[in-house]
């Protein structure tokens, strides 16, 4: 690993939670520095031209980015591109696949592109607990077991100068045996070694409510998706949906946020999606 690049990464990230804690001290709300665009959302452009894509999401304003891929690029040649729009990528998505398989890998581009958080953002579903046809309890304890995993996936991440987040979706919101399985994934991860990454979609479309996750785990949620859904479900662009985002907002130093991330998983026009979401969330800094 580079070792000045990890300085550099655990000193940025130091400065972003003195300046969280101090704004939470103060009882105001803090919203980032720059907001954050996932790549997935244009991953048709991604997949034709990577430099141009990141230019045109530069100069709609977007200061970070979060990779789902590197379309064929290599950590140096990313690196390279991101330095030429003034953009930085303070997260990847990687598989369980990748994490439990290429490791070294990982940390080795986190260092060169400049990574802070390698995050596991959705569980196959042979790789989901119950998936072998397992109900009740049995499901439970594989949560469990699945937790002590991250958690040792976060404690290698420590040792590499990284975090490791995990990103939900709606199924972690199915209850069994009277428990939601995401707060069983949060109960049994160490706070120091596992963050989560909040798709605002996801966890409102699986019936949980961001207020009550923020009051009963503060300070864990260091990522999200900020991802509108209107009233009968379908995924939207940020302010075309019904999820009150300026509310969530009020409480980001509760919730532990740092990094905001605008997502639409299929837009019909990527480029006019991710502007619109954009133009929307320039609304709040007043």
């Amino acid at each position: 690993m580079d070792r000045r690049r990890f300085v550099q990464n655990s000193l940025g990230a130091g400065l972003l939670l003195a300046r969280a804690g101090r704004a939470a001290a103060a009882g105001i709300r803090t919203l980032p520095e720059a907001w954050g665009l996932q790549l997935y959302t244009v991953r048709s452009l991604m997949a034709r031209d990577v430099e141009r894509t990141l230019a045109a999401v530069a100069r709609i304003g977007y200061g970070e980015v979060e990779f789902a891929g590197y379309f064929g690029r290599s950590p140096a040649e990313i690196r390279t591109a991101l330095e030429a729009e003034g953009l930085t990528a303070p997260a990847v998505h990687l598989s369980l696949e990748e994490l439990r398989s290429s490791f070294d890998e990982a940390v080795d581009a986190a260092a060169e592109i400049g990574h802070r958080y390698l995050v596991l953002p959705y569980l196959a579903g042979p790789e989901r607990p119950g998936g072998d046809g397992a109900t009740g309890s049995a499901v439970v304890d594989g949560y469990r077991r699945l937790a002590d995993e991250f958690n040792r996936l976060g404690a290698r991440c420590r040792d590499a100068g990284l975090l490791f987040a995990y990103h939900n979706h709606d199924f972690e919101l199915e209850e069994v045996d009277g428990v939601r399985l995401l707060d069983v994934m949060i109960e049994n991860t160490d706070p120091e070694l596992v963050r989560y990454e909040v798709d605002f979609y996801w966890l409102v479309h699986g019936g949980g409510d961001p207020f009550d996750y923020f009051s009963r785990y503060s300070g864990r949620f260091d990522l999200c998706h900020v991802k509108d859904r209107t009233e009968e479900g379908e995924m939207a662009d940020v302010g075309a949906g019904a999820i009150d985002f300026e509310a969530i907002f009020e409480r980001s130093d509760e919730a532990g946020l740092i990094h905001y991330f605008v997502e639409h998983d299929a837009p019909a026009d990527p480029i006019g999606s991710v502007r619109a979401s954009y133009e929307h969330l320039r609304s709040f800094d007043g």
